[in-house]
């Protein structure tokens, strides 16, 4: 089968896209609440540059190289076929996370039909009963879940450059301009500036081992690191396109749109009072009280806001569920030898039913569990505790110990043209560096240190 490309604008913003997602919206603001603001998002960007952009480079020189599904991809890079293991991990891991994510976007459609409706605005009590009732209703989640899972399958199956490309195209500048519209509307709000100053001006005494490993987690869920999303994303780019730099691109985006969801939030919560370390409650029952009080001067100005807010939720959730579905579909087009429809029905099918079973556990049937969580605890426990460190772990490892030096370096350096001085410090992280990073934050995760 010919492998199409993305174009040199696709490469930066369709894999962006797969890294910008609830994660800087949603994650990134109650992590940097709940740890210090400033301080942690210093440590936060520290990772992404010293830590995150060599393990994305990792994954690019694997897909690229491969120019295949990631499991295939994974196995062409070396004659122990055994290593190809670590593309079927990823492309299992990005299934089961397209199955709880689904739900979570799925709450963001359903909070942008209402917000539309003007259904949540009152105080956090109103909110917190209006999200309690919804997300146990035993048909509404799983129908908006399902919704979303057809929504991304729409723009799969039309292919890399007139579906996810273009999607891209049109999803990022939206999302970024979006994004510029609120927090210049929460900015100017009276108070905010408190909410500015906790994510601009550090506070170092809130430094701790803790901090570190909380920010090089987020480094590494934010970037899609150990999904093999970027592994497939890459088997798409030309060997003109030079990883180093589209690395260094996609990073930086990274970076502005989480510090720009942050100064979207904050500003707003400060100026009505609202504690900034409010945990993942933040989106769905803190920010809706906080938009009808902050602009209840002006109640229009409030509800376009809100109306925008999940517009730009709803907009993140798809640029990432498209990635997530393309692993699958691509693992099983090239594997079973089908039509990308066919590769792509069998995505949607597995993940949609895994939706419903998540959405249905988290309130109309509680006893969907495993090991005595919810079924949708326990798979996003599974994916960020074990198999997304050890995905990435197991990558660095393999690119710098077992994948000859020679092809490498071939990819790392365009075959010399480009990077050869930054190629030994590239190598340096991640047979080393990475390697231990990711460790800690895989024993951390799981309570060691």
């Amino acid at each position: 089968m010919k492998r199409a490309n993305f174009g040199k604008l696709g490469v930066i913003l369709a894999t962006a896209g797969s890294a910008v997602g609830l994660g800087n919206i949603w994650r990134f603001p109650y992590m940097t609440g709940e740890n210090g603001g400033a301080a942690f998002i210093l440590v936060y960007i520290v990772c992404v540059f010293m830590l995150g952009i060599p393990g994305m480079i990792a994954e690019f020189v694997v897909g690229r190289h491969g120019a295949a599904n990631a499991a295939r991809a994974y196995g062409r890079m070396t004659r122990r076929r055994s290593w190809g293991l670590i593309g079927y991990m990823g492309v299992f891991t990005a299934m089961i996370i397209l199955g709880f994510y689904a739900v979570v976007a799925g709450w963001c459609l359903q909070y942008l039909y209402a917000s539309v409706a003007g259904q949540v605005q009152g105080d956090t009590a109103f909110v917190s009963d209006y999200f309690s009732t919804f997300s146990s209703h035993p048909l509404y989640p799983s129908l908006w879940a399902v919704a979303f899972i057809l929504l991304t399958h729409f723009v799969v199956t039309r292919g890399v450059r007139n579906g996810i490309e273009r999607a891209s195209n049109l999803l990022m500048p939206t999302l970024l301009f979006l994004l510029l519209v609120i927090v210049v509307a929460s900015c100017m709000l009276p108070g905010a500036s408190a909410g500015i100053e906790f994510l601009f001006k550090p506070d170092f005494s809130k430094l701790s081992s803790r901090v570190f490993l909380e920010a090089l987690g987020q480094a590494f869920f934010s970037l899609s690191l150990g999904t093999a999303c970027l592994c497939t994303y890459a088997s798409y780019f030309s060997r003109k396109i030079n990883l180093a730099a589209s690395a260094l691109q996609i990073a930086l985006l990274d970076c502005v749109i989480a510090i720009l969801a942050g100064l979207m939030i904050f500003p707003a919560a400060a100026s009505v009072g609202v504690r900034p370390d409010s945990g993942p409650s933040l989106i769905f029952i803190t920010l809706p009280a906080v938009f009808t009080q902050a602009f209840a001067a002006v109640p229009v100005v409030g509800y376009i806001i809100s109306v925008l807010f999940y517009a730009i939720l709803a907009l993140a959730a798809l640029t990432s569920t498209i990635s997530m579905h393309e692993i699958g579909t691509a693992f099983f087009r090239e594997e079973l030898r089908l039509s990308r429809r066919q590769a792509a029905f069998i995505v949607t099918l597995v993940c949609s039913l895994l939706a419903v079973a998540c959405s249905l556990s988290t309130g109309a049937v509680p006893q969907l569990q495993v090991f005595g969580t919810s079924l949708m605890e326990f798979c996003d426990g599974l994916t960020a505790n074990l198999l997304l460190p050890l995905g990435s772990l197991l990558t660095c490892l393999f690119l710098g110990w077992v994948v000859p030096r020679r092809i490498v370096k071939d990819e790392f350096t365009n075959w010399n043209s480009v990077c050869r001085c930054l190629y030994p410090y590239w190598l340096v992280a991640v047979r080393y560096v990475c390697p231990v990073a990711i460790a800690a934050i895989f024993l951390h995760q799981l309570g060691v240190i």
